[in-house]
């Protein structure tokens, strides 16, 4: 009965980081609100703590050990109803200045958070919060992608000098009417030159020769599946500004979105913010623009408009400055393909470098050839809504009313010096938190196409507590029971079955933690079964050991072959369980996957605890021993 040293080591390191990483999951999470600026410039300091702590003390909220977090302030409170309560008083109190959030403040004692160690998340089942399915409205996406392509059109065939009377866009088709057939047979060769993406159908009108267009079906496929993804990544970073952890946006089926948001249970806020759209526009500063804006004072003179042009506010709705845009846009925020923010060399201010799609580059550089010396600005347009409270006379409770507005602000404004193509810059940003945020929101753009709510569920933190207490329950009772069993059955061989049942549960925390998975019921389940399946590796060991003892073998060589003659039924089971455990976590959606994670995590540890480290116990306890005769089991 020999045991390899080598094997001692990594089960003592394995037990010692299980250990070590299991602990924050007795700290868990408390409720808080995170307090951040509206904008990406303004700073969060003691003051405004200080305000948030007066606010809530006169409505008798207790907060303890607040704290800054990366530009934020965080306010921890005792319960999740005095969370609720906080919210609505800060964010009533502070104004649309601050974004007030709902959040959880980590409890892990600060020398295990220096080593990495975290609590494992709770899910939103056990949490709390708001869950969202989302439909992308496809046919929109398709009519949106048609009108670009018609605007590509037009320039594609006049660049080819092919004729063309008429040019629209109707019912998802592009329609282009042609004097006479060979003016028709030039364009749907430059149409096929450019790009196999059109379902080409010439007809015979009295209008004369009609080219319709229709995108085919790998096309269709194609700008599906980028508003799915483009909404995606919309999505997520909109939801960073809630300052939710742990919020899940992902996929279901091919065109809607299932969006969980642990702890949060304001729906109305939740919605705010998924729903919110914004956009950048590249256009030229009018010629007119001197003769219009006071050069002193930077407004306007109060004149009517002239034609072809539009006004907008400069630098920032406060800063009282206005400049004289061109009506017509150069491109618009569509058409940035990556963006990121950094410091000017020249100036060592910020600035953000985009780099445009070919067609983006066209655009920007057919616009900008004949405007070298004059400047373009870049206007920032943005949907919000405004938050106010009424009183009611009745019952003099307050309501709360949101009005829709839009918000554009020309954000930069440049001379152009040379020709621009789909790479340039954009310079003379306040802060690099306003080209951080600039940069995040031209990667994100707008929504690739519209969405609708179509499914709203709040789970309260009530019902999260009682899952918790519940689940928590099952587990010590399934815990208990299977130990009491392998006791009596076995005895000492039990004790040690038990041991290493305590440490599958440490690994298993450890594991989660490690790879950000996080815990809901249905993954509580999966930790039950996960219970009984480890010990079932034990009970067939020691069953074989009985076994061999009873055909005469001596106690160390049925310890010997129980273990060596049971490993492969064991590894059988639990290899087909695994595979099992895979395919839901593959093809499975939600709860399903929660489950999977758990009992695949189960199974791995529970192979290591139940053969490694049950034999290691055994070989001390009894590996020693030269006139063993017999053994407790």
């Amino acid at each position: 009965m020999r045991y390899p040293a080598w094997k001692y080591i990594l089960i003592i390191f394995v037990l010692i980081i299980s250990t070590l990483y299991a602990l924050p999951s007795l700290y868990p999470d408390e409720p808080a609100v995170q307090i951040s600026g509206a904008k990406a410039g303004t700073q969060i300091d003691e003051t405004v703590i200080q305000k948030a702590e007066q606010i809530l003390k006169s409505e008798n909220i207790a907060t303890h050990d607040n704290s800054f977090t990366n530009n934020a302030a965080l306010l921890r409170l005792s319960s999740t109803d005095a969370q609720l309560k906080a919210k609505e008083a800060l964010r009533q109190g502070l104004g649309d200045g601050y974004v007030v959030a709902l959040n959880l403040a980590p409890t892990t004692p600060e020398w295990l958070q220096k080593i990495g160690a975290k609590p494992m998340k709770l899910g939103l089942d056990l949490r709390g919060g708001v869950h969202f399915l989302l439909e992308i409205d496809m046919d929109k996406a398709i009519a949106q992608r048609l009108e670009t392509s018609a605007t590509d059109l037009r320039r594609e065939l006049r660049e080819n000098k092919v004729k063309f009377n008429s040019l629209t866009v109707n019912n998802n088709n592009i329609t282009i009417q042609f004097a006479n057939n060979d003016d028709r047979s030039t364009a749907m060769d430059v149409i096929r030159r450019n790009g196999n993406k059109y379902t080409q159908q010439a007809l015979a009108t009295d209008s004369g020769s009609t080219l319709k267009l229709t995108y085919n079906d790998t096309t269709k496929q194609e700008i599906q599946s980028y508003a799915l993804d483009q909404n995606l990544t919309t999505l997520r970073n909109r939801i960073n500004e809630l300052g939710v952890a742990e919020a899940m946006v992902q996929s279901q089926g091919s065109n809607r979105i299932v969006v969980e948001l642990p702890g949060v249970q304001d729906t109305a806020e939740a919605k705010r913010v998924l729903g919110r759209t914004a956009n950048l526009e590249f256009r030229l500063v009018s010629d007119l623009n001197d003769q219009y804006i006071d050069r002193y004072t930077g407004k306007s003179s109060g004149q009517p408009l002239p034609p072809g042009t539009e006004l907008f506010a400069f630098e920032s709705l406060d800063s009282g400055r206005e400049l004289l845009l061109n009506r017509n846009r150069i491109l618009t925020g569509e058409r940035v393909q990556n963006a990121s923010s950094g410091f000017s060399q020249d100036s060592g201010g910020a600035e953000v470098n985009i780099t445009l799609d070919s067609a983006g580059g066209k655009l920007m550089a057919d616009a900008t050839r004949n405007a070298v010396g004059k400047r373009m600005a870049v206007l920032f347009i943005e949907n919000k809504q405004r938050i106010s409270y009424v009183n009611d006379p009745a019952t003099g409770a307050q309501t709360e009313v949101r009005t829709p507005y839009t918000e554009s602000v020309v954000i930069n404004a440049a001379t152009v010096q040379a020709v621009l193509g789909s790479s340039f810059r954009i310079t003379g940003l306040d802060s690099p938190q306003e080209a951080s945020e600039l940069a995040l929101m031209l990667r994100a753009g707008a929504l690739a196409a519209p969405m609708y709510f179509v499914e709203e569920r709040v789970i309260g933190p009530s019902l999260g507590q009682e899952n918790i207490d519940k689940g928590v329950l099952s587990t010590q009772i399934g815990f208990l029971l299977v130990a009491i069993w392998m006791v009596v059955f076995f005895r000492v061989f039990g004790l040690i079955a038990n041991f290493a049942l305590v440490f599958n549960l440490a690994m298993i925390l450890t594991v989660m933690s490690w790879i950000g998975a996080s815990l809901t019921l249905p993954g509580i389940a999966g930790i039950v079964i996960t219970i009984g399946m480890a010990v079932d590796a034990n009970v067939l060991i020691c069953e074989r050991i009985r076994e061999e003892m009873r055909w005469g073998a001596s106690p160390k060589q049925a310890i010997i072959a129980g273990y060596d003659r049971a490993y492969n039924t064991i590894l059988d089971s639990n290899l087909t369980t695994f595979l099992v455990a895979f395919i839901l976590f593959a093809i499975g959606t939600g709860p399903i996957k929660g489950f999977a994670v758990t009992l695949m995590i189960g199974i791995i540890c529970s192979m290591f605890t139940a053969i490694t480290v049950t034999r290691a116990i055994v070989q001390i306890i009894y590996g020693k021993r030269k006139n063993l005769k017999k053994l407790s089991i």
